[in-house]
């Protein structure tokens, strides 16, 4: 097995210390408004967002993000750090839900500052941007810096993103719908062939031509903040 493959593991691994089990992106509000109530509307939402959600418009930035953090690293022209500044952005703008894009903060946050940990950080500002703050990425750029300087390939970073995201969505739904464990597994196991389909599909897209057909999670994850009552941060 190769080296990167392994860290691929652990970059997915349920371990990784940056707070995703904390989040449900708006899957509470459709549990608590009954839309979602058992394993086979769980495994239709997942598949619907795989295939039209803004899940789709991360996935397919991240070989171009990849790409523009590996000329920041190795030109120190400020063209690569400028390109990954403003996907970062472009990216959390497609977002409408304050909770979520605070969400992809955090994440960004505590995975790049988990890499610096482990000797991996971000390489330093090119001059012209040298004199200004430190730079914060989201979660959709801080994973694919992961998977840069972790030697993953771009196809991987993206299949491991989409496997993430279903992982974690299921691990929300476990406490909130009641899904059983088992059922979680055989729904992963499920969307496996989905999301090596659409991980190929993504990674060789151009993602400011995509579009984002997921209205329905953008309204759940803006109802979440109105919640009285509730479990998770997004």
């Amino acid at each position: 097995m190769s080296l990167s493959r392994l860290r691929l593991f652990q970059l997915v691994s349920p371990a990784l210390p940056v707070g995703a089990f904390s989040y449900s992106e708006g899957l509470e509000v459709l549990v608590q408004a009954g839309s979602l109530r058992d394993a086979d509307g769980v495994g239709r939402w997942l598949g619907a967002e795989l295939a039209r959600g803004g899940l789709a418009l991360e996935a397919s930035s991240l070989p171009r993000l990849m790409d523009a953090l590996a000329r920041w690293r190795d030109v120190p022209d400020g063209e690569g750090w400028e390109a990954v500044r403003q996907l970062d952005g472009w990216l959390l703008a497609q977002r409408e839900a304050a909770e979520l894009r605070a969400q992809l903060r955090q994440m960004g946050r505590s995975l790049l500052q988990l890499l610096s940990d482990l000797d991996l950080p971000l390489p330093p500002l090119p001059p012209a941007a040298a004199a200004g703050p430190a730079p914060r990425l989201a979660w959709p750029a801080a994973w694919a810096w992961a998977g840069l300087a972790l030697g993953i390939d771009p196809l991987e970073v993206v299949e491991a993103y989409l496997y993430g995201w279903v992982a974690t969505q299921l691990s929300a739904a476990v406490r909130l719908v009641p899904l059983g464990p088992t059922e979680a597994q055989r729904l992963q196991l499920a969307l496996a062939p989905s999301i090596a389909a659409r991980a190929a599909d993504l990674a060789a897209a151009d993602p400011q031509a995509l579009w984002n057909g997921g209205v329905g999670a953008g309204l759940a994850q803006l109802g979440h903040a109105e919640l009285y009552s509730r479990l998770f941060r997004s």
